[in-house]
Formats: C-alpha cells, structure tokens, sequence
C-alpha cells in the first residue's frame, strides 16, 4: 500500500477531513432510518432515487478520500510512471473527440493533471489533492441536476456529459492509486484501451472487437445506472459494505478489540500451542465482525507478536500463521468481505445463502491453522505460554461473552429475511448499548455522568421512553404492520429515548455529554475512512465490468477457456484457480472476483453442470448447483490472493508487525496451510465435492441423501487437511523422514478428491493412518540416570 498510516496532525485540514467522514458516516446510516421517517414519501434525490445515491456515495468516497490522502506521503515508484503513462492513452483519445471545444478539453486536463500527475510529483500532492476533492463536486452536482435527461441520451451524450464522465473515471482512478497502488488503475485502463484500440487486432482473432467510438463510451459509463459507473458493483459498496465497515469503525472507538483478543485467549489456556489457537480464535472473532483480511491481520499480530516470543516460534512461522489466519476474516460469517454481497447482487439470492456456503470453508480453512501450528509445536517442543493474570481465566470468556450478541442478532434477522443493512444497523445499537452498560467498557465520560446526582431521575425518564416506544411498536403491529416493518422505527426510538433520557440528558447538564458521545462519532468517521480504499476499488471494480460488457470480451474468454480446456472440467478449473491467483498478487480481491466471474464464470458452469448430470441431477438442478460452486470457487480463490506472495497484502501487514521480509512471510504464510489451495480447487470437480459447501447439495439432494454426502465431504477434508498439515511439518507422532512426508503427502491430496464410491476415500486415509501408529522413541535411561 503507497500511503503511510500514522496519525495526520490536528489541523484545520484534519478538522475538515474529520467532520467531512463524520457526515458521510451519517448519511449512510440516515438511508437505513429514510423508509420509516416522514421525509420519505417527498422523494429527496439523494435518498430515493438509486442513481443519485450511488452519485452520492461515490462523490463521498472521492471527496473524503482526497482529504485523507493530502494528510499522507505519496512515494514515487516505478509502478507510478507505468500508472501515468496509461492514462496519456486515454487523455489522447479525449482530446480527437471533435465535440467538446478546445476550453472544454482544457479543463478536463486539468482535472487529470491534478488527480494523476502527484504519482509523479509526491512533494506537490497535499495541495493537488485537495483541489481534487474539490473537483468531484462537479459530476455529482450534474448528475443531481440532469439525471433524467442523462439517462436518455446515454448512447447520444452531450458535450459536458462526455467532460464529466471523463474527469469522474480520472478521479476515481487517482483515488485507487493513493490508496493500493498502481496496479489496479493500470488494469482498468488496459481494458479502457482495449476498447478504444481492440478494432486493430486481426479480425479472424479470438479476441477482435469493434469496440464503440470513445465518446459514446464515455456516456454510457456515466449515464447509464447499472452499465456505468454507477452499477451493480458500485452500488454493493453503497448498500452493504459501508454498514460493515461502520460497525467495524464503532467496534475500534469502543475499545472492544482488546477484549474480543483476552477473550480468545482465556478460551485457549496455556499451552505450547497457544500462540497458534489464539491467532486462530481472534482471527475468527474479529472476523465476525469486520470482514477485513490485512486490518484484521494487523490488529492480531499486534496482539499475538509477543506470544509468540515468548514461546520462542521461529519468527517467520509466527508471521506466517498471522497472516494466513488473518485472511479468514474474508470468509467468517456472518461479516463475509465484500465478494459475498456482489454474489448477491450478480446471482440474485440472499445475503444468508452466501454465509451458509462460506461455513464449512471457514471451519476447514481454520482447521489447516489449528492443525499445522499443533504439529509444529510438538516437533519443536515448545514451552507452554499462555494468560499469566488471573484475571484471564476462563471465566472471562463468559463474563464478556455478551459482546458477540450483535453478531446473533445479524444472524437471527437475516434468517428472518431483513435487509442486511437493517441487520447491522440493529447490531452496531446492541455494541453501543452493551458497552455503554457494561461499567467496565462504558467510557469514562460516561461513567462521570452515572456518577452524577442528575442520573437517578434521568434513569427512570429513560425507561419510561422505552415503555413508551415499546408501546408504540405493539400499536403499530395490532395496526397491521409486520415486526420486520416496525424493528427499524421502534429499535431507533427505544435506543433513542434510553440514550437520550439517561446518559445525554444528565451529560449536558454535567457539561459531559460531548465526551460522552464521542466514541460514537468516532466510530462514525473511522468506519467511513476504512470504507475508502475499499469502496474506491470498488468503483473501478464496476468500471471493469461496465468496459467487459461494452467489448462484449466475457463471451470472447469464455470461448477461449473451452478451447485451452478441450472441454475437460479439470482444466478449465485449473487454468481458472492459476488465473485467480497471479491476477490478486495485484489487485484486490473484490477486482479478482469481476474479473474471474466476468470472464471464466460462464465456461465453468456450462462444464460442470454437464458433469453434475452425471450423479442424475435434472438440468435445471446441475446448473444451479454449478453456479453456486463456480462462484464460491471463484470467491475462495480471490481471498487467497490476498496471502499468496509475492504480493499479499495479510503478509505484509504480518511483516510489518513481526519485522520479517514481507514476501518471505508471504511463502510461509502460503506453506502454514497449504491444504488450503486444495480445499477449493475440489468444490467443482464433482457433484459431491459440493458438499463442504452445504447449501448446493442441499438444494438439489434434500434430505437424508443431501446430509450423508455433506458429513462424507467434510469428514474426508478434514482428514486431508490434518494429514497434509502433518506431512507438512515432517511430524505426526514422530518425526517423519522426506519420503514419508511426500508419501503422505500425496495421500492426503488423494482424501480432497470426492470419490464417486465412498469407500474408495478410506484407502488413503487408512495409508495415512499408519503413519500415526509408532510413536516418537524415547532416550534409553542409564542406571546411573537413574538413581
């Protein structure tokens, strides 16, 4: 990542930056209320019109994270000169468009300049960025002012829509680069002037495409709501992530994080193993909670480092097994990364359905950490570490176990079917609410306040609102209203009315309530601001997909693979795992995933559902069955990328932490859990290797048949998972000589396969066993030794 993290000094601009996040962090948490207030029947364009709130939350994105990044360094490389000279490609082509004027191409210039050229003078970019902050009012101001009239003439574009559009894309692109680099801009611009430029490829060739004139490209990605910049994928940072990210933000402001690591390690005890399980645990917990691979890397290797120590791992094995845990905040429900909502949107099911199938991935890939740390620290024989205070016996697992009742409540109400922002939305006022409760987590500034004479009566007018909208919630479902349609309203008001009531209202008469409510602003910012480099990305994720569609390029490559396959399953599966993994070594893992979905999803389905038939599934039940394992297939593969060296963001924050070479920490974050670049590669190779992801047999097998290949799948890879963990190492019960270890090692490969006969898997598992049996031989004991 090019931009430094410390702390921007306390200036007018940090204020500014401040209150700017602050707002956006409300807006977006206002859109969850807009449906139950009386503003929404008035149709304001920023909350009920999609166009205009996608505008909106791009125009934030682009605005806040401009102020943010002017308070960084900027580091010139030479990714950033590749990065510059890209974007003369197009700056070329806007400039032969002959509609705009020559004032009107001026100006565009100088929107690129300032969002472009600080790639290549850092010393200037404090001043550019702000003016690029400043420059994206402007599309957003005229898409508010003419949005109807845009969405008609997208294929004819008038001259200042094509300006706007063009400055926009600029923006954004500049925005990528600050935040991760070159790499993912330049991979947007190669696909921008494969469109400009695809026509001079020869015609016969696979990948020849007349493309369209640049003008009109230009209007269609800035008119049209889904085929444009403003799409599907845009609009999964506006719906979901935001909420998650908030969550997160209040999570930290509330000091939770530390608790949520004491607890992971008064569940683990003291033992040799115990830096591994609590890296493990943590991982999972803060998982749960915010769906970030590198931040939550970061937070448990800050937490674990000094276990680590202690027990005197070899250095690079600690950083390894980091950040390798680290990555599974990815796929830990119920906070998935940001890929699990574009699999809502792209294949049109529930948030739910997605967290069922990451599951089993979930408890098998922490399982390959479990299992490679157990059999390192037996080989080694470390010394046992653990919780030293009292304090963090195994009671404290209990006594603060109430801070993971939010994430029953998500789960609780999407089972119920409510919208994933209103799930989180309710969660983040449980956090508040359990903290602000709990005397050992409250702030103090609250706690002042309890100590006031004023908290008494307050207490008691508190509970008096709640029986109040409590009241008013039975009267609107004895009215009629479903409880999903009153949760909202009445949870915002009792949450409202008890705040309100008890603490606010005697913090202001003890001057204490702007202390007392700043954690939650706090949380409001700070969630906003981790929103920015993912949601950035986000955007020119959708620039991607819209230029995919534009050239017409994913029917291309999907031609293309079944070529290079030959029509063979296996292949197609493997020429798409190798492609997933050297394209995230550059770009994030929400790109990875449009990219691969775009381009290779389709041949995979066709090709597996065919397969599929062959167990004696209807054609209907194959190719749903298909789809849903391509795409977790696809999912599983982009999240690796993100600890596959030699770019892995999780090893470098891993690195940064254990002071270790970053793409050394990569390869052994890659060797901890090797089982886990097997776990996915065999969702796909036949009908029952579907079962680790539960839900597609489900579907498609009910019942006691549908549950048997579930418990066979999994069973097996855990099997495989523990034995090549162990070979791995070189160590079961004892050490194992090299060729036991690639005897066994090629074994437990053999156990990830989904064997059309059942008893075909316990062959190799019966091989692997035997390895088991002998024990490591104890030193004989002289007689003298003895007495």
């Amino acid at each position: 990542m090019e931009l430094a993290q410390e702390k921007p000094p306390n200036n007018w601009l940090t204020k500014i930056t401040n209150w700017v996040l602050l707002i956006a962090g409300l807006y977006s948490v206002y859109q969850v209320l807009h449906p139950y207030t009386i503003f929404s029947s008035r149709e304001i364009l920023i909350f009920d019109i999609v166009q205009i709130e996608r505008a909106a939350h791009v125009f934030l994105l682009l605005f806040a994270g401009y102020l943010v990044a002017s308070q960084q360094k900027g580091v010139r490389t030479l990714g950033s000169w590749f990065f510059v000279a890209f974007t003369l490609v197009p700056l070329y082509a806007f400039w032969q468009i002959k509609q705009p004027g020559l004032e009107i191409k001026l100006l565009v210039t100088v929107v690129w300049a300032f969002a472009i050229l600080p790639a290549l003078l850092p010393q200037y970019r404090r001043y550019a960025d702000i003016v690029a902050a400043l420059f994206a009012i402007a599309p957003f101001v005229y898409q508010l002012l003419f949005y109807e009239q845009l969405v008609y003439r997208a294929v004819i574009p008038e001259v200042w829509d094509i300006a706007m559009s063009f400055s926009l894309i600029m923006l954004v692109l500049g925005m990528v680069y600050r935040f991760i680099g070159p790499i993912m801009p330049m991979l947007v611009l190669v696909f921008l002037i494969y469109n400009l430029y695809g026509r001079f490829l020869p015609q016969g060739s696979a990948f020849f495409t007349p493309g369209v004139a640049f003008d009109q490209m230009l209007g269609k990605m800035y008119n049209e709501t889904e085929a444009g910049i403003y799409g599907l994928i845009t609009g999964v940072s506006a719906k979901y992530l935001v909420y998650f990210t908030i969550l997160s933000g209040m999570i930290g402001a509330l000091g939770l994080g530390k608790i949520v690591a004491n607890v992971a390690l008064a569940m683990v005890g003291r033992s040799p193993q115990t830096p591994g399980r609590v890296t493990g645990l943590a991982s999972v917990f803060m998982g749960m909670f915010s769906g970030s691979g590198a931040a939550d890397t970061q937070f448990v290797a800050t937490i674990t480092k000094p276990l680590y120590e202690k027990a005197n791992y070899d250095r690079m094995i600690g950083a390894g097994l980091v950040a390798t845990a680290g990555t599974i905040a990815l796929i830990t429900p119920p906070v998935l990364g940001s890929i699990a909502f574009l699999m809502v949107e792209i294949l049109q099911i529930s948030y739910l359905s997605v967290v069922i199938m990451a599951l089993g991935p979930c408890i098998l890939y922490l399982l390959s950490v479990f299992a490679y740390n157990e059999f390192y620290t037996r080989k080694v024989k470390l010394p046992a570490v653990g919780a030293d205070e009292k304090a963090l016996a195994r009671g404290y697992a209990l006594r603060y176990s109430t801070i993971f009742l939010p994430i029953v409540v998500i789960i609780v109400m999407l089972f119920r079917g409510l919208e994933v922002s209103t799930s989180v939305y309710v969660a983040m006022l449980t956090f508040i609410a359990i903290t602000y409760f709990d005397p050992t987590l409250r702030p103090k500034a609250i706690q002042d306040v309890i100590s006031s004479p004023h908290y008494r009566w307050s207490l008691w007018l508190g509970l008096a609102g709640v029986l109040g909208s409590l009241a008013y919630g039975f009267a609107l479902m004895n009215g009629g209203k479903s409880l999903e349609s009153v949760i909202i309203p009445v949870t915002s008001l009792v949450f409202a009315a008890f705040f309100g009531l008890a603490f606010l209202l005697p913090g202001l008469l003890t001057g204490k309530a702007q202390a007392g409510i700043a954690p939650l602003l706090e949380g409001l910012r700070e969630g906003f601001r981790y929103l920015l480099p993912i949601g950035t990305a986000i955007t020119a994720a959708n620039l991607i997909f819209a230029m995919l569609v534009i050239s017409g390029l994913p029917g291309k490559f999907t031609l293309f693979l079944s070529q290079v396959s030959g029509e063979s399953l296996f292949l197609a599966t493997l020429v798409t795992a190798i492609f997933s993994l050297i394209l995230g070594m550059g770009v994030p893992p929400t790109a990875t995933y449009v990219l691969t979905a775009s381009l290779t999803a389709p041949a995979i389905i066709k090709l597996a559902s065919v397969n599929f038939q062959t167990y004696g599934l209807e054609p209907e039940q194959a190719v749903l069955a298909a789809t849903l394992a391509t795409h977790m297939f696809l999912f599983y593969y982009a999240v690796l990328a993100d600890v596959t060296p030699p770019v892995a963001l999780s090893a470098y924050a891993a690195a940064s932490v254990f002071n270790t070479n970053p793409i050394l920490t990569g390869v052994y974050a890659a060797r901890v859990a090797l089982a886990k670049y097997f776990l996915g590669f065999f969702f796909l190779l036949a009908y029952t290797g579907t079962g680790v992801l539960i839900l597609p047999i489900l579907q498609t097998t009910p019942g006691l048949e549908g549950w048997l290949i579930i418990l066979e799948r999994i069973f097996f890879t855990a099997a495989a998972i523990i034995f090549l963990s162990a070979a791995t190492v070189g160590y079961t019960r004892r050490p194992l000589a090299r060729w036991e270890s690639w005897v066994m090692g090629l074994l437990s490969l053999s156990l990830f396969y989904p064997y059309p006969n059942l008893w075909m898997g316990f062959i190799p598992l019966v091989l692997c066993t035997l390895f088991f049996l002998r024990g490591e031989s104890k030193p004989k004991v002289t007689g003298q030794a003895a007495d």
